[in-house]
């Protein structure tokens, strides 16, 4: 999957989080990142954002956690990454890494700390106009797959892959990935799919996963 996300209409939101889970209601949703199809880049599309997500309004009951995640490893794909931290946009978009840091990934500090009761979120690129970047395997992981994070204290919390899923960019299922639950849940997102006729891939392919 190559990727650059096609600027689409964007809706606000602010995140949540209560007793470590998201309140998210159902709406459209817009994410960030990846840059065009090889050969297909505009200077508009290199760094367009990509559908990943708009978390709802509602209250923020956040507290600082004492560690946060600093790096991600999914050893079937050869995946290791240190993560930076992810807030919204000025508009209420969840941001994404900027493209010239295409190998490094990011935690949305809106959702909850990998490990903890509820969905954390782990944001990468497929590709950006520097090349192949972080994610750009992401798609040759298989259900039953490894993934291990670890915070800033050096602890690890590893996660098995329950399931994967493309979906398209205007239909981003906002509730199913932010939206609270008693698992402890971990979900990477990235680009996927063909592209649009500027080049931007349609789909945001997302990984489920649960801590093992």
């Amino acid at each position: 999957m190559s990727s650059a996300p096609h600027p689409v209409r964007r809706p606000t939101g602010l995140p949540v989080l209560a007793r470590l889970a998201l309140v998210v209601t159902a709406v459209l949703t817009v994410l960030t990142g990846c840059s065009s199809a090889p050969g297909k880049t505009t200077p508009a599309a290199a760094d367009s954002p990509a559908a990943v997500g708009s978390p709802s309004p509602g209250t923020a009951a956040a507290k600082q956690p004492a560690a946060v995640p600093t790096k991600v490893a999914i050893p079937s794909i050869g995946i290791t990454s240190s993560l930076m931290k992810l807030g919204l946009n000025a508009d209420r978009t969840v941001e994404v890494p900027p493209a010239e840091k295409g190998m490094t990934a990011g935690w949305y500090v809106g959702g909850s700390v990998p490990g903890e009761v509820g969905p954390a979120v782990i944001i990468g690129h497929n590709d950006t106009r520097f090349g192949k970047a972080v994610f750009h395997d992401l798609g040759k992981i298989t259900k039953g797959a490894d993934i291990t994070v670890t915070d800033s204290r050096g602890a690890s919390a590893r996660f098995t892959v329950t399931g994967t899923q493309s979906v398209s960019k205007n239909s981003f299922p906002t509730e199913k990935v932010y939206g609270p639950t008693d698992e402890r849940a971990l979900r990477l997102v990235t680009c996927d799919g063909d592209f649009d006729a500027q080049g931007h891939p349609v789909n945001n392919l997302i990984v489920y996963a649960k801590l093992a």
